[in-house]
């Protein structure tokens, strides 16, 4: 499985093409989901409920990674990550496969808090970057498989 995200909390999060500011979110997360050939359906359905079920979030009584971008009403901002896998020229079947992704985020969760951009346009993310987080005993970001 190669299937792959890394995951930001942001305050905020926008995606600009041409100029133009096409999808933006309030607090939650962006997702930057990689996807190669030979990923399936069945990876990408575990990919999208993990990022939905992953705590990010104190409780209100300061309980460390207690709470989801679910539970906290967050938004999510799915971006496909191009770079992950620099070899993929498999087009049709990429976007397809992201698509299902960011439809099953929508599915687990509520289709209009879960936004994307624009499949292969040069973009720009821009966000607020909402740490820093770190999880526990870990040295890196956050990276989903």
């Amino acid at each position: 499985m190669r299937v792959a995200a890394i995951l930001q909390r942001v305050l905020s999060a926008s995606v600009i093409v041409d100029r133009e500011v096409v999808s933006s979110i309030g607090k939650g997360i962006v997702v930057f989901a990689a996807m190669a050939p030979g990923d399936t359906e069945k990876e990408a359905d575990s990919l999208a409920a993990k990022v939905l079920k992953l705590k990010l979030w104190d409780d209100e009584s300061g309980g460390r990674w207690k709470k989801s971008v679910k539970d906290i009403d967050g938004e999510v901002l799915c971006e496909r990550q191009q770079t992950g896998f620099p070899r993929c020229s498999w087009g049709d079947e990429a976007k397809t496969l992201y698509q299902y992704f960011q439809h099953k985020v929508q599915e687990g969760y509520a289709a209009e808090k879960v936004k994307d951009g624009v499949f292969q346009a040069m973009m720009q993310v821009a966000l607020v970057n909402d740490g820093p987080v770190k999880p526990p005993c870990s040295n890196s970001p956050f990276t989903v498989h």
